[in-house]
Order: C-alpha cells, then structure tokens, then sequence
C-alpha cells in the first residue's frame, strides 16, 4: 500500500513538473499603452552580512516624492519578511526611453549620515524595486562560466577594502523589457526588470533644471567622506527594449539562478541512496519478525518452553510512559506541523504560492496552522486517553500552549534587538497583536474543541494487557544508549535532506528565491518514510532488548535528524555565509533554533506514529495467554 501511494505521489510530481507558464491564481496580468505611467517601488534594502532589513527611506540619498510617502497595504508575510512597498521618486513611461533624469539634486550629507551611508556599503547591502511586481535584478557576465547570473535587487555602493573608502552608487540605468502578442497590438505588458548601478562623481552630473541631466566623461566615481560632508546627486536613466518572453514565463529568468544539473544529480542520487538503504532495512525488518512471529507462536503450543526477546515484555510494552501530558502535546503539535507543512507544499508545489505572489508562502504558513489545531487536539486526545491520562483539560491547554509558547518568546526576544537597530524587519506592534489574537482566538479554541470531543472517545485498543507489577530492565548493549543510538538514528533522515537543506538555507540568509518546491515534496516523502524506518528499527531492537520504554525513545530518536541540521547550520554559518556582529548572529542562531525545535517535534512525531503503528500490530500477531 505505501509503494502504491508512493508511486502516486511520484507521478504526479512528474506530472506537474513540466508546466512552467500558467497563471498564478490572485495573479493577473497587468496592461499598458504606449507612454503610460510605470510605477516603481521600492520594496527595502537588505544584507546577507547583517541579516536586518530596512526601510528604503531609512538613507536620506533616498530622496521622498514631493506627493508624499505611500506604503502600500501589506499582507502578513510581507510583515514578517521585513517588506515595506513604498512609492519612489522616479518617472518611467512605457516604451519611451529617457537618456539622463534627475532623481535627487545636490543633496548634502552631513557627517553622520555619511558614515551611515558608508557603513551600509562596506556592509553590502542590496536596494531591492518592484515593478508591477517584478523584483529588480542585476546581470552578472560570469566569465569563467561564459554564462549570465543574476543578483536580486543592485548593490547600494561599492567598499574598497584595501583603501578603506566606500563608493555610492548614485546612476542607475533602468533596462525594462516589454512584450506584444502582436506589431499591431497596443496592449503592453513588463517582463523584464534590470538595473545596472553606476558611480558617477557628481561633479560629472549636469543639469539645466530639476529633471534631465548630461554626464561629462571620465572615471571619478561618487566617494562617501564617511568624517565630513558628502555633497550627492542621485540620477537614473530608462531603456526599453521589446522581449519575446511571455508574461506567463517572465519569473523564470529570476528561478534559473542556480545551477540546476548540479541540483538534479544531487536530488536523484539521494532519492535512490535512501531508497536502497530503506528497503534493505523494511526487508531485513519484515524477514527478522516473520521468523519471530512463527517461533513464539510454535512455542505456544510447546508447554515449559521459556519467552525470549521481545514476546516476554508483553506485558509491559504498552505501559503508560513518563510525563505523558508532555508526549501528547509534543505528538499533537507534531501532527499540526504535519499537516501544515503537507499541505503549504503540495500547494507550493502547485505554483499556487509562487514568488510572484509576494509574502503568500508565510502567510499561508501562519492560517494553515492556526486552523490545524482541531486535528491537533483530536490526536492529543485519544493519545492521552490511550495511555491512561487524567488530567485532560491541563494537557489540552498544554498542547495549544507548548509549540507556540516556545516559538513566540524567542522571536520576541529577537524582536527587541531587531527594534534596537531600527530594521523594518521588526514585527510591528498591531501585528503582534494580531497574531496574538489569532493564536487565542481561533487555535486554541480548535484545539480544546478538539481535545474535548477526542478524550470522549475511546482509547486506541491494545492487543495485551498490562501487568501491574513493572519488570526489571536488563543491562543494554552500547549502541542502545539513548544518545548514541540518536545519533545514529539521526544520519538516515538528514541524508535525504541536505542537498535541499543547502538551498532552504541559501534562500533564508542570501535573500533568493526558494521555488523547488516538487523537489521539497519528494523529499519531504523520503523523509517521511527514512524517518519511519529508523524509528521502527530502534524500537524493534530495543524491545529485543527486553527494555519497554519505548515511547519518549521512538519520539526522539527519530527527531535526532534535528541536531544533523543544527550541526550543519553551524557548518552553514562559517563556511558560508559572512555574517559579523553579535545582533545578526544571534538573529541566525535564534531562527534556526526555531526551525531546528520544529523539525525535531514534527519528525519526532512521524517516529512516534510509526513505532506505535509497529509495536500494535506484532503484539496482535502472535498468541499470548
């Protein structure tokens, strides 16, 4: 049966993997007439060093429309990521070229804000502008390579190390492209967004008025005298050219910045790494408890013979566990992110929850678990019903309160140094609040709801009895050591995973764009099912063992994944990424604790499900008095 759906899910992967131009729902396309207005925004400006975004205005070289700042209304994943949409000072006409405009004249910056300037340079940040909602990018001629790549956004400036001076890039040459179906069609449409920042000394910058300009030759570019005033002229110029690119495909140029044989080599040759290892250990597994299964039952019938292995703590195995509030919460919240996540890919997958559909991905992240928590609760309920709890109102308000508690109060400590730097990426108040409200108002209500209608119930029937009096655990092997038997539990999962680890983490901290969301799928099954093998293997041999506990050890030992993927976020953190200071550091190391405790309770509970499923069935397959 899981071949079966397997092999489902697969196809249909395939089926959907070859479709590239349809239109994103919520996504229309937008029209223009020769001559028209294009709005430019600006989205922020952002930094793989400091991790912290910030507002476009924050510079004062960029210089505010004279009508006034307008933040367009965001949703609330545009929050979350930092994004701030705003309208901008420049004048662009569909199809018609501008060779030299003045964008900001004579701007004098004093002392202060000049080292604030250089400092934003030397830290590498990125201007990011939309145009009708296509991201600005930068061509990059790799000449090694002979091919073209592309950066997000364009940098604010150029840092010249050995010298210690930082240039502002102050000229933009603005290459927009457009298409028509037809020569005779009026209707236009923007498919292409290039920016090509320049440095131009504003001693080279003329201008007869408030608008054109003409730049003088030379090769002075505009120095930021970070201990004195800076005098700066911002400028721009637009090019329009015509593009047989669809308006369907304008995104791939922004989705093909990766080198994607390297991605498919890695992809494949995981898949069938964890494929062979998996049904090498599901037939070592299946011939093992066969041969079990057929002994004690024979043995039976044999009067005097003694129980051996793991028929003689049958009448301990499914004795209630440590702590079982904190299981049922932790497999309850486990269940919620399953689901969440499940369904935020396959819908990703989908292309329903494209880039272009700016901040969609987090904000169907956020709904999607809040209305998860009734399955949440129903599963906590019967699991804390099944292993005898009694105490169900506390355990259902710890299930609503446990994950959520525990993300929620690092990011709010997090929040308050990303305030202390004046970053936009800050969560406002209002929107803490709402998320607040969302939490209390809808999630908890579901899960308690949930946990009510699933604790009357019934518990999970059992197919033996539990003695009332504990047996005595022998002496374990080595390699049973909860740690180490963690540890090793945990290399089968994280090697499904790392390939694509790299390219969530490149999207996270290098501000890309994440899109192999048919390759996360298939992964996310992989991992599902490594996760399952391992758990049911662990637990086999520990009952094997004679040790009973298998419970929280099943939980664990299958999210011992976790600790490969902080391990290597830590690998991530020095090998690649050039992040400096203690805030933006401590901005990393929190977030992906985060998303570390999240993969630890979600493949703990995988694990879980799995081990239960498992210990279920070979008790009910062989005959006990």
């Amino acid at each position: 049966m899981l071949n079966v759906g397997l092999s489902g899910c697969l196809c249909l992967i395939y089926l959907f993997q070859p479709v590239f131009s349809f239109y994103i729902p919520g996504v229309a396309p937008l029209d223009f007439e020769k001559g028209g207005d294009v709005e430019v925004k600006a989205v922020k400006m952002t930094s793989s060093n400091t991790q912290l975004p910030y507002d476009y205005y924050k510079l004062p070289v960029h210089c505010k429309p004279s009508d006034g700042v307008q933040y367009k209304s965001e949703n609330l994943g545009e929050v979350l990521r930092g994004d701030r949409i705003v309208n901008t000072n420049f004048k662009v006409e569909m199809d018609t070229n501008a060779p030299c405009r003045v964008l900001c004249k004579d701007i004098t910056l004093t002392a202060e804000e000049s080292a604030t300037v250089a400092k934003h340079i030397e830290e590498k940040y990125f201007v990011h502008l939309l145009v009708d909602n296509l991201p600005s990018a930068t061509k990059i001629q790799n000449i090694n390579a002979n091919d073209v790549m592309y950066e997000h956004g364009y940098r604010l400036g150029i840092y010249a190390k050995e010298s210690n001076e930082a240039f502002l890039n102050n000229h933009l040459v603005i290459r927009l492209h457009y298409h028509k179906e037809s020569e005779s069609d009026t209707v236009y449409r923007v498919v292409g967004f290039e920016v090509e920042p320049k440095s131009i000394d504003s001693s080279r910058i003329k201008s007869d008025d408030e608008t054109t300009c003409t730049i003088d030759g030379g090769n002075n570019m505009q120095k930021i005298n970070s201990e004195g005033e800076t005098k700066v002229t911002m400028t721009y110029e637009v090019e329009w050219t015509p593009s047989e690119t669809r308006w369907a495909s304008r995104w791939d140029t922004y989705l093909a910045m990766s080198d994607v044989q390297i991605h498919w080599f890695s992809i494949i040759n995981s898949v069938i790494v964890i494929f062979f290892l998996a049904g090498i250990v599901a037939m070592i597994i299946v011939k093992t408890l066969r041969r079990d299964i057929a002994r004690y039952n024979q043995e039976d019938s044999d009067e005097g013979i003694e129980e051996t292995g793991w028929k003689l703590v049958h009448g301990d195995v499914f004795r209630p566990p440590r702590a079982k509030n904190f299981l049922s919460a932790l497999v309850g919240s486990g269940v919620q992110l399953f689901m969440m996540s499940f369904i935020v890919i396959v819908f990703a997958a989908l292309g329903m929850l494209s880039p272009s559909s700016r901040g969609a991905l987090i904000t169907a992240v956020c709904f999607l678990y809040v209305f998860m928590g009734l399955i949440a609760g129903y599963f906590s309920g019967r699991i804390y019903k099944t292993i005898k709890g009694t105490n169900w109102r506390k355990t259902a308000i710890l299930t609503a309160t446990l994950y959520p508690s525990v993300v929620c109060s690092i990011c709010l400590i997090l929040n308050f140094f990303i305030w202390g730097k004046r970053s936009s990426g800050a969560v406002p108040f209002s929107t803490m609040l709402a998320i607040l409200l969302m939490w209390l108002g809808i999630s908890f209500p579901l899960v308690w709801i949930g946990f009510y209608f699933a604790y009357r119930q019934l518990p999970y029937e059992h197919p033996v009895r539990t003695n009332q009096i504990p047996k005595q655990i022998p002496e374990q092997q080595w390699y049973m050591h909860p740690v180490i038997s963690t540890l090793i539990a945990g290399v089968l999962p994280f090697g499904a995973m790392f390939i694509e680890l790299f390219f969530i983490f490149t999207a996270i901290w290098e501000n890309q764009y994440y899109y192999l969301f048919g390759f996360l799928f298939l992964v996310f099954i992989i991992i599902i099912i490594a996760c399952s093998q391992i758990s049911i293997v662990i637990t086999y041999f520990q009952l094997c063992g004679e040790d009973y506990h298998w419970w929280w050890r099943s939980f664990i030992v299958s999210g011992g994944s976790a600790f490969y993927v902080f391990a290597y976020s830590i690998f991530y953190f020095f090998s690649k990424l050039d992040i400096t200071g203690f805030v933006p550091s401590l901005l990393y190391f929190g977030y992906t604790f985060v998303i570390c405790f999240t993969f630890w309770i979600l493949t703990g509970t995988i694990g879980f499900i799995a081990s239960y499923t498992f210990v279920s069935r070979i008790y009910s397959a062989v005959k006990i008095d």
